[in-house]
């Protein structure tokens, strides 16, 4: 490696050698036995000016193949995290416990063993990914003994640069890309809308067939690279009528941005509506008209898919959301966000509140969740809550729903999500509900969710039926968030979907 190294990089290297001489001295002075000492250096190489971003340490008993994979939402690999401002090229990084950490607090929790340890630069530039997001920098795992005693220095040189995969384009299948002007201004750079276009058959011979297109917003974690599997299952083809299926990437580096306009994550909804639909409109010859533009989702894309229907009901011809986030935030996830003295982490007996399940046993618990998410720095699914409801605090970030020490719900944030609950938006909204949303709404949801979504989903309902709407809203007994999308659900919406479609196009021809 010495060969390469630039004489910047050496000098760090050098100094480190320098501090760790003088840390062992002390330790054999004072009869203290001492692990490793872990280093980050920027190569600069690859960086020619300081940096600024949140650093990552990363263990995992197996050799990660390029840079290591995202946080695991159960039993993650070790992590820990430490924001860093002005970091020079050349100038080793030492790991301490100041870092943030998770599953553990610090390395000397860490069970004595043999891992793979790699660090990353997160810039924090577009994705959600804190890891393999564009531009991060990012190490090769080394091969480390932990629990040992005077222990050579760790040096891990932060030489690599990520780089997100290239959109692979067939013939059926084509990504589109826009620059909005709504979103560049409110950010100050470049923000791209971004759609994987998947096309009917029929598409590529008919030159002059416009087509109504079935708009999906994936769910947490999902982007546009769903549409390349689109042709395969079915999605472009509705009980024998031709459709192009849009798959639309929600990623923001706070998480999923729901297309709902945002005071930290910017106008999407806007710029989807003004900029992009018209766009895709005119380059893949859709039918522009409110009843050949069907929305639909699961999870986080079902609440944004429930959103844009209600929230743009001259935008949209109909709506089935799948599994919805909190429609209804009197019950999200099992929480009354209106409700005082509320509590993130304990239930009303003091127990630790559960945030996911199988079956009827609890597996993921809101407490560790959220220390996970602390580490984590940006890109959560609770933090990506926060980023689309809550305001800006002082600091220019979403207010906290919760303390992330004590779990205490701050009731004036609760209360500033109320723009966003979706029952509250039907009720003040109740006269559309027999106009310009009539036979629009459907949602579907499993009485069992994993993730305790079926409460908010009853509750909307209710609302719905009180209100005289004929919306559909239908629980399946035993089915969780997965097993909901079976083959008979999938069926009966794309027979819905497909009726829908010819009542709106023979409503338009006869005017």
């Amino acid at each position: 490696m010495s060969k390469t190294l630039k004489p910047l990089l050496l000098m760090g290297i050098l100094a480190l050698g320098v501090f760790v001489a003088e840390r062992e001295m002390i330790a054999n002075a004072q009869g203290v036995k001492t692990g490793p000492v872990i280093s980050i250096i920027l190569d600069p190489k690859i960086a020619k000016a300081s940096m600024s971003g949140r650093v990552f340490l990363v263990l995992s008993k197996s050799e990660p193949k390029g840079i290591a994979p995202e946080p695991r939402w159960v039993d993650p690999d070790p992590f820990f995290g430490f924001d860093l401002t002005n970091l020079k090229p050349g100038t080793p990084i030492l790991f301490d416990n100041q870092w943030q950490g998770f599953p553990l607090e610090n390395l000397e929790k860490l069970p004595s063993g043999t891992y793979w340890v790699s660090a990353i630069l997160d810039l924090n530039k577009a994705s959600r990914k804190i890891f393999s997001s564009e531009g991060n920098y990012f190490s090769k795992s080394v091969k480390v003994e932990i629990g040992g005693i005077n222990q050579a220095p760790i040096v891990l040189v932060l030489d690599q640069v990520f780089h997100e995969p290239q959109f692979p384009e067939t013939e059926v299948v084509k990504l589109a890309q826009l620059e909005s002007k709504l979103l560049s201004k409110f950010h100050g750079r470049k923000i791209m809308l971004r759609a994987g276009i998947a096309l009917p058959q029929s598409y590529k011979d008919n030159k002059d067939r416009k087509y109504p297109a079935i708009y999906e917003v994936p769910g947490f974690g999902g982007n546009h690279f769903a549409a390349l599997s689109s042709p395969s299952r079915g999605k472009t083809l509705l009980e024998g009528q031709e459709v192009v299926h849009i798959m639309l990437d929600p990623d923001c580096p706070l998480g999923h941005h729901v297309f709902a306009d945002s005071a930290n994550n910017g106008p999407w909804g806007k710029a989807l509506t003004e900029e992009f639909i018209p766009f895709l409109e005119k380059e893949f010859r859709l039918v522009p008209q409110t009843w050949a533009r069907l929305v639909t989702g699961h999870s986080s894309g079902g609440w944004s898919s429930l959103w844009l229907q209600v929230k743009y009901p001259n935008v949209f011809g109909g709506v089935w959301s799948t599994a919805p986030d909190p429609v209804d935030f009197r019950d999200f996830q099992q929480i009354n966000l209106y409700a005082s003295n509320q509590n993130m982490f304990k239930d009303e007996k003091g127990k630790d509140r559960p945030i996911g399940r199988k079956g009827d046993t609890p597996f993921l618990f809101y407490k560790p969740f959220s220390d996970m998410e602390f580490v984590m720095g940006r890109g959560g699914q609770l933090g990506s809550f926060e980023a689309v409801f809550s305001d800006k605090d002082s600091k220019g970030n979403p207010k906290k729903l919760w303390d992330r020490k004590t779990g205490v719900i701050d009731n004036s944030t609760a209360e500033s999500w109320k723009k966003y609950d979706i029952r509250l938006l039907v009720e003040d909204n109740k006269d559309a509900l027999s106009g310009k949303l009539k036979g629009k709404i459907h949602v579907y949801m499993g009485d069992k969710d994993t993730f305790y979504l079926e409460g908010a989903t009853r509750l909307l309902g209710d609302t719905l039926k009180k209100l005289g709407s004929d919306a559909t809203v239908v629980l399946f007994a035993g089915k969780d968030h997965s097993s909901l999308m079976d083959g008979e659900l999938r069926t009966r919406i794309n027979k819905e979907m497909a009726q829908a479609l010819q009542t709106g196009r023979q409503i338009n021809s006869n005017r």
